[in-house]
């Protein structure tokens, strides 16, 4: 493990989850003392790893429009969705990180989102806000692992970033899980654009069919 500001576990409270379709599981929420950036990020456990494995982990970013009000034009909402239910079918964690558009805010995602329409991808709008293509740090989520006991890791992720910044923190991340792909009308110019722009690992083929170029 890297020399990393020690954060500590706060608070750790059972609570039960349930979704719009129907999914329910029980969790346990913790949140800690310590974090470099201040916020309020929150680790959500979710079942327990067979032994000799290793936890499945995901990294996820606040979203407010997608979490929360299921608006298409992300994957957020889908993506949350599908890594509780294998992240507790495994055992494993969810970091709930408040890093919304990528770490540049609700009120500047939504200004991007303005420009989107009138004809920018996702990064070129922040980039034209006078704001960097993805602010998002993962040093706050290295502490909450190792807060939390955790060395190693699998990750549930398309996005090599999130993998590398980890291991760069001294977190082993032995696979990269990739998630579901969960297009829609409105996404696909987004989605298209992460595998362009930032090499996630989603199938640009299916993308290109969606008559996206």
């Amino acid at each position: 493990m890297s020399d990393l500001p020690a954060a500590t576990q706060r608070s750790r409270v059972r609570v039960p989850l349930r979704f719009g379709d129907g999914y329910r599981v029980d969790a346990e929420l913790v949140t800690f003392h310590g974090l470099v950036d201040g916020q309020e990020h929150l680790a959500v456990v979710l079942g327990d790893p067979a032994p000799g494995t290793v936890p499945l982990v995901r990294l996820h970013s606040e979203c407010l429009t997608g979490d929360v009000f299921g608006s298409a034009r992300c994957d957020c909402g889908p993506q949350l969705r599908e890594a509780v239910e294998r992240i507790a079918e495994r055992g494993g964690v969810l970091l709930y990180l408040r890093q919304e558009g990528r770490g540049i805010g609700l009120y500047n995602k939504l200004d991007a989102y303005a420009l989107q329409d009138q004809g920018l991808d996702t990064y070129a709008a922040n980039t034209a806000l006078g704001l960097p293509e993805d602010a998002r740090d993962y040093t706050a989520a290295a502490q909450m692992l190792q807060a939390l006991g955790i060395a190693e890791l699998d990750l549930l992720s398309n996005n090599p970033d999130k993998a590398g910044q980890l291991r760069n923190l001294g977190i082993d991340v032995g696979d990269r899980v990739p998630t579901g792909v969960f297009t829609t009308a409105h996404n696909v110019r987004y989605l298209r654009a992460k595998v362009l722009q930032t090499q996630h690992t989603l199938p640009l083929g299916e993308l290109t069919e969606l008559g996206v170029g």
